[in-house]
């Protein structure tokens, strides 16, 4: 329990480096945000107004100060209108705590505040839209790397310096040298337009698709199979060589050659503890993995025009919609933190011995 409070605390202090660094990131980037907003018509008096409801005429400190605000769930609001910290303007979900003349302590949900180009959509609405596809997307390719890559890891291993053995090196190297864009735009060219006749996958498309009147959505779950497979090729090769290096030491070690010598059969020894202890090191990379899928698919899904996170970033860096770019960045930098924790608490149950 002590060990965990102190994950805890550490993941806290980290989380709030990484809201830190992204203000700092994002407010010394060139440019008025609320000219980005306005686009070339605007006027004077629509920018001061515009400046003074996100508190760009505030000072740098106070900006950052208010970006905390929003962000904590235990937040300050003040309840006169025209100042930014007024709860009304945010149409946020929030419980009243304590009352004062002036301002309001309320419990609610992290704001991340409006997008600049998409009509002020809440940037939380956006990325509710978006993550889920992307999360999808991140656990198809996981799991297409974990099954091939450690069955093929068990045989190479199994099959130690044979021409199998060897194949399966070769093909893991390749897969871990390859670039998700190129592995991407070839994938797609390949499978999606040279062979379409065969394979019947398309080059882009969504999980849900209009119909031909455009009217109705329907599932279509093959577009899911490219995408996910060129975002498992790097996390396969590196399960594949992990794995293979990990029943090779298991093999080695002292309760294997007990437990044979006893007469257990070595399908026995590995299915009852050389793969579950050979998992430790699998289940610590994937969890890397994992987490850094949710920013490494960007290329992916705008190559394939998956609508996801990673799609929307890139969107969001071509009209410099800070608010979804900030947005977004913290909520995968937040997923890698508890991601984390998780791991260990997972570490801790594959190894009690792991302190």
């Amino acid at each position: 329990m002590k060990n965990f409070i102190v994950r805890a605390a550490y993941a806290g202090l980290t989380l709030f480096g990484v809201v830190t660094a992204i203000f700092i990131l994002f407010n010394v980037l060139p440019g008025d945000p609320t000219k980005m907003m306005l686009g070339q018509t605007q006027t004077e008096t629509q920018v001061d107004q515009l400046r003074k409801k996100y508190g760009f005429d505030q000072p740098v400190y106070r900006q950052y100060l208010y970006y905390l605000n929003d962000l904590s769930m235990l937040s300050v609001h003040s309840k006169n209108p025209d100042d930014y910290t007024y709860i009304a303007d945010k149409s946020v979900r929030h419980v009243g705590l304590i009352n004062t003349a002036s301002a309001t302590i309320v419990l609610k949900f992290p704001y991340l505040r409006q997008s600049f180009q998409k009509q002020n959509k809440p940037v939380t609405a956006i990325i509710r839209e978006t993550l889920p596809n992307t999360a999808l997307l991140a656990v198809s390719a996981i799991t297409i790397a974990l099954i091939i890559g450690m069955t093929l890891g068990m045989i190479s291993a199994l099959n130690e310096n044979r021409a199998i053995d060897k194949g399966i090196q070769v093909v893991s190297t390749f897969g871990m040298s390859l670039p998700s864009f190129f592995s991407a735009i070839l994938f797609a060219w390949i499978f999606g337009f040279v062979l379409e006749k065969y394979t019947h996958l398309n080059m882009t498309g969504n999980l849900y698709e209009l119909d031909d009147f455009g009217e109705e959505k329907h599932l279509v779950l093959k577009n899911l199979l490219l995408p996910a497979f060129v975002l498992g090729i790097r996390p396969l090769a590196v399960v594949i060589q992990l794995m293979r290096n990990s029943v090779l030491e298991e093999l080695s070690k002292d309760y294997v050659r007990t437990a044979r010598a006893k007469g257990l059969t070595m399908s026995y020894i590995l299915r009852r503890h050389v793969f579950k202890n050979a998992l430790n090191p699998v289940v610590t990379a994937i969890s890397g993995w994992f987490a850094s899928m949710l920013a490494g698919a960007v290329f992916v899904e705008y190559i394939f025009g998956w609508n996801g996170l990673g799609k929307e970033i890139v969107d969001a860096l071509n009209t410099l919609d800070l608010p979804v770019i900030m947005g977004a960045v913290l909520v995968i930098s937040t997923t890698f933190i508890f991601i984390n924790i998780l791991v260990d608490i997972i570490y801790r149950i594959l190894d009690p011995k792991v302190t």
